[in-house]
């Protein structure tokens, strides 16, 4: 039986369609005997097989990216994971995260994103595509979803990071305020937007740590809720968005800088990283 001619044009098309290398297009065309969708199926099934072999890797190295509608009203940060530094850090790789990003603002939850349509299949499906195309784990690793009447969003040097932030109203500024808040966010790594969003078991652990504390110094039991509690008013200091000291000011807290343009507050934030 006479082998197929396959041709360059042919070969740089499948090339083009799924981001496999020269030779695997090639050989998934000769294969197929030059039926292009045939030849799609080949790669995509050699993506299962590589998939399934690497289902127990790490995936901690990637690119968060978060992206915001044209509306400034919906925001959603995300992780694609891979296995290493060198992959994570390709071109390719990182305009795969931002077109994924970017379709994920259309989708409520991470299950229904991973179910929607992307270049003619599932993202599901074109993640064990691109497994079998790079030769490491890629999965979804978070996704993050906001929406508020203004949101904006900041991505960390080297896609490391990615926050997004909500503020209550849409004012003149609002761009430059959520911005520089999403940057507090990547810096500080707050736990909860305020105390009111601190886990009650959180809150527990840290009164105890701190009246650990005082019985090693001595503090009579008597005093020690007392002193725990403004401890406990350091820690949402600390650790929460809108009572941290605003960095690029720390004269005023986060609340306060807000506030410098009008009746705003902060209403939602999230922040996704590698690892």
């Amino acid at each position: 039986m006479e082998m197929v001619k396959i041709t360059a044009a042919e070969v740089n098309k499948l090339r083009k369609t799924t981001g496999a290398g020269m030779m695997d297009c090639k050989n998934a065309l000769v294969e197929a005997e030059g039926n292009f969708d045939l030849a799609i199926e080949i790669l995509r099934k050699k993506g299962q097989k590589v998939a399934a072999k690497r289902a127990d890797r790490e995936s901690t190295e990637g690119a968060a990216i978060a992206k915001v509608n044209d509306a400034k009203t919906t925001g959603v940060s995300i992780v694609l994971g891979c296995e290493t530094d060198f992959v994570g850090k390709n071109d390719s790789f990182v305009s795969l995260a931002h077109e994924l990003a970017e379709l994920a603002l259309d989708y409520a939850s991470k299950d229904e994103f991973l179910a929607a349509d992307f270049q003619g299949m599932s993202v599901a499906d074109k993640l064990i595509e691109q497994t079998g195309v790079i030769g490491e784990k890629l999965e979804i690793k978070t996704f993050e979803k906001i929406k508020a009447p203004f949101v904006g969003s900041y991505i960390h040097a080297g896609n490391k990071i990615a926050t997004i932030v909500g503020l209550s109203a849409n004012v003149e500024g609002a761009d430059v305020v959520a911005k520089d808040v999403a940057m507090q966010v990547a810096a500080m790594n707050p736990i909860a937007l305020d105390e009111n969003g601190v886990d009650q078991a959180v809150i527990e652990k840290e009164i105890e740590i701190a009246k650990d504390q005082l019985r090693q110094e001595g503090k009579p039991e008597a005093m020690l809720d007392n002193i725990a509690k403004g401890k406990l008013k350091r820690f949402f200091k600390d650790n929460t968005l809108v009572n941290q000291d605003f960095i690029k000011d720390n004269k005023q807290s986060v609340a306060q800088y807000v506030k410098s343009i009008g009746d705003v507050t902060v209403s939602d934030f999230k922040r996704v990283a590698l690892g």
